[in-house]
């Protein structure tokens, strides 16, 4: 795991993970921001129609940065929500913060209704509270990382339940672990108590690995069993200059290997600038890592979906 003074190495990913600190240190983050204001957010390329999807089997869509909708044997998950169109800072109406390139490939009224919300960890461009204040319902339970659950106003949800690694809960037929990743947890500059996590989500035959954001790490191994995962949705961006706390596509996809996958689904780029590779660089990486078998990628661009 990198060190908390590594993490404070940041720039614009910094400034959308560490808040109020990174905007008084990073004047490029204003140069940026200042730039970002006369820049139009592009339309999804694709738009999936999860409301037709059948109740039976594992389906999967890509909203866009680390959100995926999930849907296994009729119980839908939602990872890492953003559909904000800036995240960051929340000053009243205004959004310090970085802002999109790619608009969500759904709206939020077009979403089924989410059964479960599975948050990896506080950084703002995974934990949105914009996003996370429109999933009010009594119906939906919050799974997140430990000592993260006071950011959330606990009574719009049916329940909000912390995991450390290695622990785990069930809702309905779906079993949800916490697993340990190389990361960090911080949203502001102080709070370095706070938990971050990869999960695994278990439904009948089903499995699915979401690897959250991590650096490379061996933890993955450990999730091996006889059984791959169905699908690994992993990230694959911001790894330049930021190698301590993200993995490279080819990490991505090697860790994958260690927790043994059938389907690949890389995640954690197209959506916001957060670093120096170019846009299109890390899926064609991924394309690479995959070889004689692009299929096993089961999905390359925002608002694709995958049916098994």
């Amino acid at each position: 795991m990198p060190s908390h003074s590594a993490s404070r190495n940041v720039s614009l990913a910094g400034l959308a993970n560490l808040g109020s600190w990174a905007v008084k240190t990073a004047p490029r983050f204003w140069t940026e921001y200042s730039r970002q204001r006369h820049c139009n957010v592009i339309p999804a390329p694709f738009t999936p129609s999860p409301r037709d999807w059948p109740d039976r089997g594992l389906h999967a869509a890509w909203i866009g940065h680390s959100t995926v909708l999930l849907k296994l044997d009729g119980v839908t998950v939602l990872t890492d929500p953003v559909f904000s169109t800036r995240v960051g800072i929340g000053l009243g109406p205004v959004t310090l913060g970085l802002k999109r390139i790619v608009g969500p490939a759904l709206d939020l009224r077009a979403l089924p209704p989410i059964d479960v919300i599975l948050l990896s960890h506080a950084h703002m461009d995974h934990f949105d509270l914009r996003s996370l204040r429109r999933f009010g319902s009594r119906r939906t339970t919050v799974i997140t990382a430990s000592r993260t659950a006071d950011l959330l106003h606990r009574r719009r949800y049916a329940g909000v339940r912390e995991l450390g690694w290695n622990q785990r809960t069930n809702i309905g037929p779906l079993e949800v672990r916490a697993f340990q990743v190389a990361h960090w947890g911080a949203r502001m500059h102080s709070d370095t108590y706070r938990g971050f996590n990869g999960y695994t989500i278990e439904a009948g035959s089903h499995r699915v690995l979401f690897g959250g954001d991590t650096a490379l790490t061996h933890t993955f191994r450990s999730l091996r069993t006889s059984r791959p995962f169905d699908l690994a949705i992993m990230p694959v961006g911001a790894y330049n200059p930021w190698i301590g706390a993200h993995c490279t596509p080819e990490q991505a996809w090697r860790m994958a290997e260690d927790a043994g996958f059938e389907h690949f689904l890389p995640v954690h780029h197209q959506t916001f600038r957060l670093s120096r590779e170019p846009y299109t660089e890390p899926i064609e990486r991924v394309y690479q890592s995959a070889g004689r078998h692009p299929d096993r990628v089961a999905i390359g661009a925002i608002g694709q979906d995958f049916h098994l």
